[in-house]
C-alpha cells in the first residue's frame, strides 16, 4: 500500500512539473525579431517591397523596415539628425560619398540606372497631343498643371531643372527654363562660360500653386496625377511604369540617361540647400552607415539587392541593373558582396 501511494505521488509530481514546463513554454514570450531599418529613395520603394519579402521568407526572425523619402533626406537622418540605419539606399549614388563618407559610411556600390520622363494619365489635358517635341509648350499652357519634387530634398527633384534646362540646348529654344520654371517660382538660373547654374537653394521656393506643385518627393505626385489633381509630372520612368501611369521618353540628349551625353549633362548644375550638383546620369548607390546595429544581416540584405533574382526584380520593374555592380573600394565591400561586384573605374 505504501509503494502503491508513493508511486501515485511521484506520478503526482511528474504530472506536475511535465504541466509546469507546459505552461511555461506556452507562456514565454516569443522570441523579438530583429529590425532591419533600410532608409531609401522613394523610388525604390516597388523594387525593395519586393525584395523585403523575399528576404524576410529567408529570415523569419528579421522585420525589415523600409523608410522611404528623398535620397538627401535619408542621408541627413543619418549625418544630421543622428538616425541609426542599417542601410541608406540613393536614388544618386555621389550623395554618398559627398555627405557619408568617410565620417558616416566607409564604401557604396553603384547597382541600377533609371531615365527622367514626364508621366502622366490618359485623362491628363492634351494627353493625345504631347510628344518628344512640343511638350515643353504643353506644359507651358494656362489651363495645365503639372509639378516635380523639392530639388533640395529629392534628387528627381533637382534633376527636373537640369532636363528643363538642357532642352534649351536641344530644341534651341532660350526661354523654355524661365516660362516653366523661372516664371512660375524662386528657383532661377544663370548662365557663366556655357555652365548653367540652377539656383534652388532657398527654404520657400514660392512655387506657383495655380500652375506647379512641388512635393517633397516625387512618388508623392503619383497620386495626384492618378487623380487628376495635376496633369503632368517628372518622374522616373521605372515610377511611371511601376504605378501604371502613361509617360513621354524624352530625347537621350536631356533625359540624363546615356554615359554618352555625360559632357552634355555637365553644362548643368543646381545650387541646393546642402550643396552643388552637377548633371550626370543616372545612377543608383547603396552604402551601410559606420553605426549599423546590424551590419551583417544589412550586407545580406544589399546582397538579394544586387544578386540575379534582385537584378531580375530591377529589370521587371524598369530600374536596369548595373552588372556587375561597382565598388568604390573593393577592400573594404563586406565579403559576401565581393562576388557580385567589380571595381569602379
Amino acid at each position: 500500500m505504501s509503494n502503491s501511494r508513493n508511486m501515485m505521488i511521484v506520478a503526482a509530481i511528474l504530472i506536475v512539473i511535465i504541466a509546469a514546463g507546459a505552461y511555461m513554454l506556452a507562456t514565454r514570450p516569443a522570441e523579438e525579431p530583429v529590425i532591419l531599418k533600410v532608409f531609401h529613395a522613394g523610388s525604390l520603394t516597388v523594387p525593395l517591397e519586393e525584395i523585403e519579402a523575399r528576404f524576410e521568407s529567408d529570415h523569419p526572425n528579421v522585420d525589415v523596415q523600409l523608410e522611404p523619402a528623398g535620397s538627401v533626406q535619408c542621408v541627413q537622418k543619418v549625418t544630421e539628425l543622428g538616425e541609426q540605419a542599417d542601410v541608406v539606399a540613393s536614388a544618386d549614388y555621389s550623395l554618398i560619398p559627398g555627405m557619408m563618407v568617410p565620417v558616416h559610411a566607409d564604401w557604396y556600390i553603384i547597382f541600377a540606372r533609371n531615365e527622367m520622363t514626364i508621366a502622366y494619365a490618359e485623362s491628363s489635358r492634351y494627353a493625345d497631343e504631347i510628344d518628344e517635341d512640343n511638350w515643353y509648350e504643353i506644359l507651358a499652357r494656362p489651363d495645365v498643371k503639372w509639378g516635380f519634387s523639392n530639388p533640395n530634398l529629392d534628387p528627381c527633384g533637382y534633376r527636373t531643372p537640369m532636363v528643363i534646362q538642357l532642352s534649351e540646348l536641344h530644341y534651341g529654344e532660350d526661354n523654355i527654363f524661365e516660362t516653366l520654371v523661372q516664371g512660375n517660382s524662386a528657383i532661377t538660373v544663370t548662365e557663366t562660360g556655357g555652365v548653367y547654374m540652377i539656383d534652388s537653394a532657398m527654404e520657400d521656393l514660392a512655387p506657383n500653386t495655380d500652375k506647379i506643385s512641388i512635393r517633397d518627393k516625387s512618388v508623392e505626385l503619383v497620386s495626384m496625377v492618378q487623380s487628376g489633381g495635376l496633369d503632368y509630372a517628372f518622374e522616373y520612368s521605372s515610377v511611371a511604369k511601376q504605378h501604371d501611369l502613361e509617360y513621354l521618353a524624352l530625347p537621350a540628349e536631356i533625359d540624363l540617361s546615356d554615359i554618352s551625353y555625360t559632357d552634355t549633362y555637365k553644362l548643368v548644375k543646381v545650387e541646393k540647400t546642402s550643396g552643388t550638383s552637377t548633371g550626370k546620369p543616372i545612377v543608383y548607390g547603396v552604402t551601410i552607415p559606420s553605426d549599423a546595429p546590424n551590419p551583417g544581416l544589412a550586407a545580406e540584405f544589399i546582397e538579394y539587392m544586387i544578386d540575379e533574382p534582385g537584378q531580375q526584380t530591377f529589370t521587371d520593374l524598369g530600374q536596369p541593373p548595373i552588372s556587375p555592380g561597382l565598388a568604390s573600394d573593393m577592400d573594404l565591400v563586406p565579403e559576401i558582396l565581393k562576388p557580385y561586384l567589380s571595381e569602379q573605374g
